[in-house]
């Protein structure tokens, strides 16, 4: 499945909110590994492993890569890039508009 070009952050986010999908990225993080070598490290089955890997895929946060008969899988870091990026873009908008706030009670206190 080929992950979408425009970030929608949405459904980026919901494969994200869960806790085993996490420990997955963390992994694939720091090397390439099977559904079955993920398994052996986490405290789920190689089935649910594989549902996961499917979902991070449909996202684009993991790619399958496949070595012969095997299937390996490896962390793509751009959309959690993008994600980041466009998540600055709002703190920035909200760190902005906290400061006017600011500014305002700081002036009606002065008066």
């Amino acid at each position: 499945m080929t992950p979408p070009t425009e970030l929608d952050p949405v459904p980026l986010c919901a494969a994200l909110a869960d806790a085993t999908r996490w420990e997955i990225l963390a992994v694939l993080g720091d090397r390439d590994a099977s559904a079955s070598e993920l398994a052996e490290e986490l405290p789920v089955s190689r089935q649910a492993i594989a549902k996961h890997l499917q979902q991070l895929a449909a996202v684009g946060l993991v790619e399958p890569i496949r070595a012969g008969r095997a299937i390996r899988y490896r962390a793509l870091g751009a959309r959690l890039g993008q994600l980041a990026s466009r998540l600055e873009t709002i703190g920035r908008g909200w760190d902005a508009r906290l400061s006017r706030l600011k500014d305002v009670a700081e002036a009606l206190d002065q008066d």
